[in-house]
């Protein structure tokens, strides 16, 4: 997959613009490799084929972006297409981020960014729950910004660190991401098992 990812991105004219569309799709059809194409821009970066900057900025533009199309979708469709987008066990997710949103506001967009499924969901939830967007969108906005910064340093500093082989930069600054994620999922259940034994 890097090595795909690399080709798509390295050497082109358009490999801003591809960091953006792929960040972009992901904020509404999440199973585009958003922040694997994020991170290995960044190691890509680190070897000097990439600027890390613009990298960060196409990467949290295109989130904000996509972030945008599902608050819209949620805003205007609402539970209509809920059911559709949402079935089966992935309504839990909407459910959740509806819950969340009301209990702690604008904060769980930032926390839900490193959640599988869960800055699709939360977004999508903003709209249905008829935020303002000005209230939105800052609180999106920051959220893209921290995650195009941490997928970015991640992939570049994991470039950096292993120069000579940028395929092992990849795979640290991945499982990395990784285990933020785990670690993420397992405060949240941890919280969830707690929160069900008292």
């Amino acid at each position: 997959m890097f090595h795909s990812i690399v080709n798509a991105i390295s050497g082109s004219a358009w490999s801003y613009g591809i960091i953006f569309g792929v960040a972009m799709l992901d904020g509404f059809f999440p199973i585009v490799p958003s922040e694997t194409t994020v991170i290995a821009a960044g190691v890509l970066a680190a070897n000097g084929q990439l600027n890390i900057v613009l990298v960060i900025l196409a990467a949290a533009a295109g989130a904000v972006a996509g972030d945008n199309v599902s608050f819209w979708i949620g805003r205007t469709l609402g539970e209509r297409i809920a059911g559709k987008l949402f079935s089966g066990n992935r309504r839990k997710h909407l459910d959740r981020a509806h819950r969340m949103i009301e209990e702690r506001g604008g904060y769980i967009l930032l926390i839900a960014r490193f959640i599988p499924g869960g800055r699709t969901a939360a977004t999508f939830a903003c709209g249905t729950l008829d935020w303002e967007w000005i209230r939105f969108i800052k609180y999106d906005v920051a959220a893209g910004i921290v995650w195009g910064s941490y997928a970015g340093l991640l992939g570049y500093f994991g470039g950096k660190t292993f120069k000579d082989s940028p395929f092992k930069g990849f795979i640290v600054a991945f499982a990395i991401a990784l285990a933020i994620t785990g670690g993420v999922e397992l405060i949240r259940w941890l919280r969830k098992r707690e929160t069900a034994q008292s």
